[in-house]
């Protein structure tokens, strides 16, 4: 038992270990570079770098090909500990490179505490306008919004995983029991013509509209756009199955009980303590082109204890963070008078500013050691011998 934890020590600490650790890092950035033409930056990061194993499809079957990020990075962060507390000792010669490998391992850590906890979205706005919500990129929700008090929407959102898993849904705050029927992750709609069959709707835009399916891209410049039949019941019966689709811009209605109600397949909204007004958006060419030289925001903040009240630019390279949220200037509309940016929030975002830190002074901490140990040993070899006074007779 002893010989087994010696060579699983030895194996964990090994040089070799880490030279092939290095060798699939370079293999998965490699083949996620080459992939992201196909699957787009999401879809590569969750494939290659937020996953134990990377698999290929083969002849319809899903087989394992190399490492993901998980497992590369994972062993190289057991890696790096174990060599440090089994064959490093430490010297004041030795510093520089203590601090470069803590803050190696404070880059590893940060990573995969980005990966659980960083979260993307985005906000849109026109000149003038006020959100008090920020949107997912890529998660979509359905909303039950009551309206039945004009002063007043009660929206009970309902996530897409729900619907794709087909579950049934019953919400305290709905008299009714919501089922899917049929779900699509990526559709297209079309008028249904006089002699089409029947749609799978009953009420609603879905009885004159035809659903149908679409291979899920994951493109850059596509979207995926999914629909879904979703039935709403009760214990008197069916209130009817509706066609629900993020390519439908005007909400779909429905009354029960004498109360009203809209129904909205959108993205996933993340109501927030305070409200983002453009107050104005600029945007700058080259001469003579189209080309954009430069565009930024600016912004007012409002929180409803008015607390904070203030304007705030954004432009390329100078983000502004407010309350856990930092939004970046990522893109305008063709109007040129609608921003969208990009809105992160993650918590541990200093982590690599603090690694990159520490391993900068490691590495000319190291570097001046070295240095000065050099000039030492130059010195004396460059000193003159003073010659022997002569000799008198």
């Amino acid at each position: 038992m002893k010989s087994f934890f010696l060579e699983l020590r030895d194996f964990f600490v090994s040089l070799k270990l880490t030279v092939a650790l290095i060798a699939f890092g370079m293999l998965l950035v490699f083949a996620a570079t080459l992939d992201q033409v196909n699957l787009g930056i999401w879809a590569v990061q969750e494939k290659y770098f937020r996953s134990f194993v990377v698999y290929t499809q083969a002849g319809g079957l899903t087989v394992p090909i190399f490492p993901g990020g998980y497992v590369v990075g994972g062993l190289l962060l057991i890696n790096l500990v174990a060599a440090h507390v089994y064959r490093f000792t430490f010297k004041w010669k030795k510093v520089g490179i203590l601090l470069t490998h803590a803050g190696l391992i404070l880059l590893l850590v940060g990573e995969l505490l980005s990966g659980l906890w960083q979260e993307d979205s985005h906000l849109r706005l026109s000149e003038g306008q006020t959100k008090n919500y920020i949107e997912s990129y890529r998660h979509n929700e359905l909303a039950l919004i009551e309206t039945t008090d004009a002063t007043f929407d009660d929206v009970v959102a309902v996530p897409e995983t729900l619907l794709a898993k087909k579950t049934s849904v019953q919400h305290p705050k709905l008299p009714f029991r919501m089922v899917t029927k049929t779900y699509y992750p990526n559709s297209v709609l079309q008028v249904r013509p006089a002699n089409a069959p029947a749609s799978e709707a009953t009420a609603g835009f879905g009885v004159r509209t035809l659903a149908a399916p679409q291979p899920i891209t994951y493109k850059p410049n596509e979207t995926n756009s999914p629909s879904a039949f979703v039935e709403f019941v009760t214990t008197e019966g069916s209130l009817g199955t509706y066609l629900v689709s993020t390519q439908f811009v005007e909400p779909q209605t429905f009354t029960y009980a004498g109360r009203t109600w809209k129904i909205v397949f959108r993205t996933q909204r993340d109501y927030q303590p305070f409200a983002v007004s453009l107050v104005k958006f600029t945007f700058d060419r080259y001469p003579g082109t189209d080309i954009p030289k430069n565009f930024s925001s600016r912004v007012k903040l409002k929180s409803p204890d008015g607390r904070d009240d203030r304007e705030a630019l954004i432009y390329m390279n100078n983000p502004l963070r407010y309350a856990g949220l930092t939004f970046y200037q990522a893109g305008f509309e063709r109007d040129e008078r609608t921003t969208v940016l990009q809105v992160v929030r993650n918590p541990s975002w200093l982590l690599p500013y603090v690694a990159c830190g520490l391993m900068t002074l490691g590495l000319l901490i190291q570097f001046g050691i070295h240095l000065a140990g050099f000039v030492g040993k130059r010195r004396p070899a460059n000193v003159t011998p003073t010659p022997a006074p002569a000799a008198t007779k």
